[in-house]
């Protein structure tokens, strides 16, 4: 399916903002949540600069539902590390196993639903993380309210996980046209989102 004119001018556009919020918009923080965050938008940037050199046909490769996992994993662990203290080595050991098992998972061919229930629970558990933690504690006034976009864009990318781990377990949500038609601005709207909640938060 070919890449409209506006797709990859979108396309563009996201994987300038990941490459400005790895330079600039992650100063200042802990070594775990740079990190983390680092790799969370090094994979948008990576996915952005594939979908417009290699076209749609690149989210046809089995390691999509992979690759897909870690930007909520790593986002929700940054968020987790810098405002949920008690709970950062609980996150992690999840984010550590829920990537190893959707690993195995789709690694390994199984003709039973454990793939599909394996992919619902990490994306469902890191998605919800980066939804409610950001809204909440701007709620409460520990950031400032801006920051509340981070969960808006964590919405989105809950979304458009699902979509594409659903499509590449064979139970679409959406139709394939429609996914790839959405996908570049699902994906664009979701890293202003979070690059906005980060500078205005």
């Amino acid at each position: 399916m070919k890449i409209s004119s506006l797709n990859r001018i979108l396309l563009f556009a996201t994987v300038f903002l990941a490459a400005y919020q790895i330079a600039i918009g992650i100063d200042q923080m802990d070594n775990v949540p740079i990190i983390a965050y680092t790799i969370a938008f090094g994979v948008i940037l990576v996915a952005g600069l594939l979908l417009v050199i290699l076209g749609f046909e690149v989210l046809d490769a089995p390691i999509v539902v992979i690759i897909s996992t870690i930007i909520p994993l790593s986002l929700a662990m940054g968020l987790v590390w810098q405002h949920l203290a008690s709970l950062r080595t609980s996150y992690l050991v999840f984010a550590i196993v829920g990537f190893l098992a959707v690993t195995v998972t789709r690694s390994i061919t199984m003709q039973n639903k454990l793939p599909v229930f394996v992919i619902a629970i990490v994306h469902g558990i890191s998605g919800m993380t980066i939804f409610l933690l950001p809204i909440i504690i701007a709620a409460k006034g520990e950031v400032r309210p801006g920051f509340a976009m981070v969960g808006i864009g964590g919405a989105l990318i809950g979304v458009g996980g699902l979509l594409l781990s659903f499509l590449k377990t064979g139970k679409p949500i959406l139709s394939k046209d429609r996914i790839m038609k959405l996908f570049p601005a699902l994906l664009f709207l979701t890293t202003a989102l979070f690059v906005a909640g980060f500078m205005y938060g």
